[in-house]
Parts: structure tokens; sequence; C-alpha cells
């Protein structure tokens, strides 16, 4: 044969095997919403840099009539691209094929694409749409799953890990998503979950929908699984893109430098917080007029809201922000917040991305439901966070910082590198209210008029401890500032912090609070 003979027979192969499950279940992943496997990775890739790698792979089962089945690419498509002229490594579930279900090749894809982007040092980002498991392929199956785990595990903290929930995603193959950086879910189209609502009807008896039990605004809302949250996977790319711009290649590297610019956002940073410190106001107002171009890249927005994390740039470098929310509990650290600001934090750490922690908190949740929940080991995650991590850490206290509050949100005793706090912060073991009426209790309750007393020794107080100059004289801030200046400090410590070595002790690994 020819080799213009041979080069016609594999374009003809490949543009058989390139149509998935064929025309019918092509029309069908249509019909309900979704892309593509093929379209997802062109939409989201650079126009012309996808390289496909094992097109021709196939499943060897013999049993259960699987000896005449044809799958193409085994249902699932690997290969290379870039995204802003960024490689990447990508692989993408195929529902057309046998509903994307995941066979022992169907897995070696998968771990083969995870090694390359490993060794290559470059990010790995995964579209989950499967079934689950090939139930006749058995325990082959769950090898697989397993492989899959073990190359999650090996890259974490080493290259970006990114998964793409766009369709089911159930049983054993939500390990996957969980054991990487950051997951990306779809309203209507990412359902995630161990147990089926078909089990769990027969057997406890509740009837739920899939949407109710693990779709994309529970993911993104309640239990925390997801970090970014879209309404159409045209959004849910872009989001894709816009996160891989912020983050470098691996651990090795820094995030790439773009221009600098100047914050945009209008309102007088001065004016942001109310005088009345018993009002809320928006912490990212604040994050507006630090970073350049006034953009912040919020991670987990939904989630546990009290607590607000992402990126953003400072003088074109990417900096991540972790910063107490006034406008939801007032600020203070429970369960979830814990949970979510202390993953961010050892992200940025293992991947070069300097701290800027924002601090206005009034301590932790109290309450029987937080201390039940565990509170004590979901908070000292935080701690853990923070003293393990070695990049610049810059604390701005901006108005309350009381007790164990104080401590956790990147306190000069667990390792910040520069501390600053604006005139009207107050740092103490507690409130003003609250100390008054415990350290002058006598005299309250013996004064002519209790309500007087109690308000001139809540003001005695504040004087006395609950100010930054207090902390200003004791070396735990290194300075008081006006609230404009803190752009320019801010920009200033990131500055002179660039080459910044922290010893650590010599160990395998530590072992955080869980």
């Amino acid at each position: 044969m020819s080799t213009k003979k041979n080069i016609i027979a594999l374009r003809q192969k490949k543009a058989i095997v390139e149509k998935g499950g064929g025309e019918k279940a092509i029309e069908k992943q249509l019909a309900m919403g979704k892309m593509t496997a093929r379209d997802r990775i062109r939409a989201l890739l650079d126009e012309g840099s996808f390289h496909e790698y094992d097109l021709f792979v196939q499943h060897e089962e013999k049993n259960f009539g699987m000896d005449t089945k044809d799958l193409p690419g085994d249902g699932v498509i690997t290969g290379t691209g870039t995204i802003n002229g960024n490689p990447v490594c990508i692989y993408a579930q195929d529902f057309t094929v046998m509903g994307g279900s995941l066979g022992i090749q169907h897995a070696r894809k998968i771990t083969k694409i995870m090694d390359h982007a490993l060794k290559m040092k470059m990010p790995c980002i995964g579209i989950n749409d499967s079934g689950g498991a090939r139930i006749q392929e058995g325990i082959g199956a769950l090898a697989g799953y397993g492989e899959i785990f073990y190359r999650n595990t090996m890259a974490s903290g080493v290259i970006p890990q990114i998964s793409v929930i766009l369709g089911p995603c159930a049983g054993g193959a939500v390990y996957s998503p969980a054991l990487t950086d950051f997951v990306f879910v779809v309203e209507n189209i990412s359902k995630m979950f161990i147990t089926g609502p078909n089990v769990i009807e027969t057997v406890l008896g509740e009837k739920i929908s899939q949407e109710d039990l693990g779709g994309a605004r529970v993911h993104a809302e309640i239990t925390g699984n997801a970090h970014f949250y879209a309404l159409s996977e045209k959004e849910c790319l872009q989001q894709i893109k816009e996160l891989i711009s912020y983050i470098p290649h691996n651990n090795e590297e820094k995030a790439a430098k773009v221009e600098p610019k100047k914050p945009k956002f209008k309102k007088n940073i001065e004016n942001i917080i109310p005088s009345n410190p018993k009002l809320p106001y928006d912490v990212r107002e604040i994050i507006y007029a630090l970073v350049d171009d006034s953009k912040f890249f919020e991670v987990q927005e939904l989630f546990a809201p009290n607590i607000v994390i992402g990126f953003a740039r400072m003088d074109g470098e990417t900096v991540g922000f972790v910063a107490n929310q006034p406008m939801y509990l007032a600020g203070v650290l429970d369960c979830d917040a814990s949970d979510k600001a202390a993953r961010f934090i050892r992200f940025c750490d293992a991947f070069n991305i300097p701290l800027v922690t924002l601090e206005d908190i009034p301590g932790y949740l109290p309450g029987v439901d937080q201390e039940h929940a565990g509170v004590i080991r979901h908070g000292a995650k935080v701690l853990y966070a923070y003293s393990e991590a070695t990049v610049p850490k810059i604390t701005v206290i901006l108005r309350k910082a009381y007790g164990g509050g104080y401590i956790a949100m990147n306190s000069r005793h667990l390792g910040a590198d520069f501390t600053f706090a604006w005139p009207e912060a107050e740092i103490a073991v507690m409130g003003p209210e609250g100390a008054a009426n415990i350290i002058f209790k006598k005299e309250i309750m013996e004064a002519e008029d209790p309500d007087a007393m109690r308000q001139q020794k809540v003001k005695e107080y504040i004087e006395k401890f609950a100010n930054p100059f207090v902390a200003a004289g004791k070396g735990y801030i290194d300075a008081v500032i006006e609230p404009l200046e803190t752009r320019e400090l801010l920009l200033h410590a990131l500055s002179v912090s660039r080459k910044k070595f922290d010893f650590r002790p010599v160990k395998k690994h530590g072992n955080p609070p869980q």
C-alpha cells in the first residue's frame, strides 16, 4: 500500500474514532444541554493547540458481550495544549461512549497524561462526565480509580490540578476531584455524590433528586466541595482560563507577572469602614481599593461567606488574599470558614504565592453546635496553615482583632513577616463591653448609675487596652498606619520579601489537624 493510501486510511480511521459514540449519542448529549468532550477541549484551549494522544486505545474486556463492543478512545480523550499560551495537560471523559464509564484502559489513558503533567511540570485539567465504574470490568475499574487517586496525591503541591464536573461524577469517581486543588461546577449539569438517589431511597426510604443531593449549587454553597460555580459551560471554561492566568505552572516557578495597574475603585478607602464599630461593611471593597485594576478573582464565593479568599495582583504579581467578611456572622471563624481559609493558605504556600491577610474578627463562633461540629480541630487548621507557610505573609488589622481570632489570622506570633494596623483597630482578649463587665464588675454594680459607670469603664478599657498602640508598643504590630498608606506599604512589604527564606526543621511531613 502506498504512503498516500496509508495517510488516507489513517484519516478515515481518525474521523470514525473522533465521532465518539456516534451521531445519535452526540445528539442526546447536546439535548441534555451539554457540550461534547471534544468541543469542551476546543473551547477551553487556545485554537489549534490541542494534540491528542492514545486516540486508538481500546478496552480489553472479553466477558459480558464486551468483546464485540467498539469503544472509541475507550471513552476518554487525552492530550496537551495551551491556555493563553501556557502549556497544560488535559483529559475529558466522553459520555457518548458507554456513558463515559471508567475501565482499566480508560484509567490508564488518564494516568498516562497525569504522569506526563507531573514529569513536564505543567497543570493538569480533568473534565469529568461519567456514569462511574464500568461494571463489566469489575475489579479492573476499581484498580483504575486507585491509580488515579495515587497520582492525584503524588502531584499535590507540585503542579496545579483542576477538576471540571460537567455531568455525573458518582461513587468512587468523586474522590479524584476532592484530591485536586480546584473544582468547577455548572448549574443543572454538574452532579457529584457517593451514593445515588435510588440507593438512598432503597436503603433509607428517602426520596431526593440528583440536584438536591449533589447538584452544582449544593457543592458550591453547602458542602464546599466546589470552588467555582457557573451558570453555563461557557462561563465555566472562562473561569478556568482566568484561574490559570493567576497561578504558576508548578511549584518551582512563580505566577507570570503582568503589566502593573493602579486601582480604579472609586470609593475612598478611608470611607469604607463605618464609624460605628458594630456596623458591617463589605471587605471586598477594601481589596478593590488595594489591588491592581481593582480586580479580585474570588474562590469559593458561595461557601462560608464569613471568610473571603481569592487572587489579585499587586504591582503585576499574583497575591493571595484572606479576609474576614463582617457582612456575614461578623466575620467570625467557624468550622467551614476555617477549612476554607486553611486550604487556600496551603495552596498559596505550595505555589509561591504571597499572602495578604485583612483582619476584622471578633473571634471564633461560639455555641454548642460549633463545639460539637469540632470547631477546635477545624479552627486549628488555620493556625497550622499560617504557621507552616513560608511565603511572604503580611497582615493588616482593619478593625477588630479579639482573642483567639487575633492569633489565628496570621499574627506576628504565627510568623507574619509584616503586621500593620489601622488607627481604629481594637486588639484585645475580648470586646471592650464584655471585658469591662468582667474586670470592673464590682465597681459597676456598686455605682449609683451602673449604666453610666459601665460606659465610662468601657471607654477606659479601650483607651488602655483595646487599641493598636499597646500591641505596637510590644512590637507585635510593626506600624500603625493610615488607611491611605496601606497599598504603598503592602507593595513595599511584598517587594522586600521577594527573596524570603524561612528555615524549617527537617521532617518527612507534618500532621495537620483534620
